[in-house]
């Protein structure tokens, strides 16, 4: 079985590694495995595949700022790849993120149509079924179940500084996704899996396959962060965030800061220079880390980490915590609550520090240690990502 992946990144990020992992298992199996990317540079993939150049990405991205047509650049580049998949001829294609400034989705649409290949695809967020956004929940907009228009969210990502295109982009993109014949939707979380049952991609059957973590990596240990820091007796409330956007709630651990007693102490992974020298003298900083063993200090030291994410699909946060045997405690929004159950932390209903704070409590006072057993056991029996990835190498073998 030869298959092409299709992704904005190569190993990189989150839904990059998603695709690498996957990759090595198609290879440990014995078939073929080809990963194509528009950004950055490939990781742990001898056969990627570079599509377009910095100059696509770059006029791709004028085009987003301005006219808000993303997703409708980079022909040229998109051309020239289909003539490298037509020529490699895959026997399954699995979309990842084709948004991302790198790729034409009218011709890669039409080429799929015409090649009529099984087709996987991979949500990781909302873009494929807006005229513009990746999320909706922050701003409460459904214009995306009867047709987009006048966007809330223009200037989040991908951001039009300029022109609102989202009615025409929502028409051509209803007509250029649908009508595949044998495409199949993974999600993965349930949340998503409804939305996308409510939009314009209902035709489509749709399986939820939830993101996986290597457990080799995340587990409990003990590091030296609470010497390093000089935090031997103190709560660590922990938050971990690629980009501390909006969207991630940034703002409730400053009110937080507001709300701790002595003994209690705020880490933040993820902040930029300029968050760092503006949050409360009280909340530790820290610049977003690619040291793997680092991250993982940091979850195994924390008494309990906090994810107030306003919108989000299914985050890795969450699991990453749980394997290192750290109770989770998050809002009710996304797929966010969907790997938290009560053994092994809170769902926040209500999107409030007060809420958020009065949870904190309950961990604290029932200790981390009544919570590590299951959160370790939680992580390890449905977030092992060697099960999850094999799941797609079983769907690749159904639809093929």
């Amino acid at each position: 079985m030869k298959v092409l992946q299709i992704n904005s990144v190569c190993g990189i990020g989150s839904t990059g590694r998603i695709a690498t992992d996957i990759h090595n298992i198609l290879i440990e199996q014995g078939h073929e495995s080809y990963i194509a990317y528009g950004r950055d540079l490939p990781k742990n993939c001898d056969n990627a595949i570079k599509i377009g150049t910095k100059i696509d990405n770059y006029t791709h991205v004028a085009k987003t700022r301005v006219l808000d047509k993303h997703g409708f650049g980079s022909k040229q580049a998109t051309i020239e790849f289909i003539g490298k998949v037509k020529e490699l001829d895959p026997d399954i294609i699995h979309l990842h993120n084709i948004h991302g400034y790198y790729m034409n989705v009218e011709i890669l649409f039409n080429y799929l149509k015409e090649a009529n290949k099984p087709v996987v695809w991979t949500l990781h967020d909302c873009w494929s079924f807006t005229g513009h956004c990746a999320y909706f929940d922050y701003v409460g907009c459904d214009k995306w179940k009867t047709g987009c228009d006048s966007c809330p969210e223009k200037k989040a990502y991908p951001s039009s500084l300029i022109f609102d295109n989202s009615k025409n982009n929502y028409i051509n993109k209803k007509e250029i996704f649908t009508g595949v014949k044998n495409l199949t939707i993974v999600t993965p979380s349930q949340w998503l899996a409804n939305l996308v049952q409510e939009s314009f991609l209902n035709e489509y059957p749709v399986k939820v396959i939830n993101n996986g973590i290597d457990l080799n990596t995340f587990r409990p240990n003990t590091g030296d962060f609470r010497n390093k820091f000089n935090l031997n007796g103190k709560f660590i409330i922990l938050g971990v965030a690629s980009v501390w956007d909006r969207r991630k709630g940034l703002k409730y651990f400053v009110e937080l800061a507001d709300m701790v007693s002595e003994d209690e102490v705020i880490v933040l992974v993820g902040l930029s220079e300029k968050q760092i020298n503006q949050i409360p003298e009280n909340i530790i900083g820290i610049t977003r880390t690619n040291n793997v063993e680092e991250l993982v200090d940091l979850y195994s030291s924390a008494d309990v980490f906090v994810n107030p994410t306003l919108e989000d699909n299914f985050p890795t946060t969450n699991l990453e915590a749980l394997a290192c045997g750290t109770p989770v405690i998050t809002f009710d929004t996304g797929g966010s609550p969907e790997s938290v159950n009560i053994d092994t932390g809170y769902i926040v209903l209500t999107e409030t520090s007060d809420d958020i704070y009065s949870h904190i409590i309950k961990i604290k006072s029932n200790t981390k240690y009544n919570y590590r057993k299951n959160c370790s056991f939680r992580a390890k029996n449905k977030y092992d990502k060697i099960q999850k990835f094999i799941k797609y190498i079983e769907l690749y073998k159904m639809i093929g």
